[in-house]
């Protein structure tokens, strides 16, 4: 999943959509104008496992970075902290603004119209945790009205999306079928996870991975 978002970072800043577009017309263009990550602030909303990774990767091209948690405590790899409470005063400064956020009771509909008007036009929101943390016609209108300038979704609520749907057309919207964090080596680092933690079980040990916190829901 922390590829998949720095992958997709990397496609947007190198403008590969539209210099695969120019191929495809045979146009050799080199006017084209493509950014950098490196100097660019990106703030990610949960960072547990996979958003610390995030902002590794982040940080190895140059990034800065901010973090969001229930906590406040201190990440590896994050610059800067915020709390759940304190998301409107993170958004104006980043650039990319990444969620992998679970979806609880806490987080279903956390992003609404203000905090999308707090964004910098440039700014791009990612969303690789789960769908319900927005209501797609709040996305659509801030989009429309240039609030962000793009949007990269691999979750959407309900999935998968459905057909005739205005993300499909949209040219700032960039649409991947829940697959960031599908490869080839899922189900086997599933079930070498499940085999640790069944043999921890049968000698009644507590040592588990990746426990679940059903009072948190994640």
């Amino acid at each position: 999943m922390a590829e998949y978002t720095i992958g997709m970072l990397l496609q947007y800043e190198k403008k590969l959509k539209l210099l695969m577009k120019n191929e495809k017309e045979e146009l050799w263009d080199r006017k084209i104008e493509v950014g950098e990550l490196n100097g660019k602030t990106m703030l990610v909303m949960g960072v547990g496992a996979i958003g610390g990774e995030v902002a590794r990767l982040g940080k190895a091209f140059g990034m800065k970075t901010m973090g969001m948690n229930r906590s406040g405590k201190p990440v590896e790899s994050i610059d800067h902290l915020y709390d759940l409470d304190h998301l409107l005063e993170a958004i104006p400064g980043a650039d990319y603004i990444v969620s992998v956020l679970p979806s609880t009771d806490e987080t279903k509909g956390l992003l609404q119209k203000e905090h999308f008007k707090a964004m910098k036009e440039s700014a791009v929101f990612v969303n690789i945790g789960r769908g319900d943390l927005i209501n797609g016609e709040v996305l659509i209108e801030a989009l429309d009205a240039g609030e962000l300038s793009h949007a990269i979704l691999d979750v959407f609520d309900p999935e998968p999306l459905g057909k005739g749907h205005p993300f499909w057309r949209m040219e700032n919207v960039t649409v991947t079928p829940h697959l960031s964090s599908k490869s080839g080596e899922y189900l086997p680092r599933t079930f070498a996870i499940f085999e640790k933690n069944m043999r921890e079980y049968q000698r009644a040990g507590k040592d588990f991975t990746n426990v679940i916190d059903l009072s948190r829901g994640y």
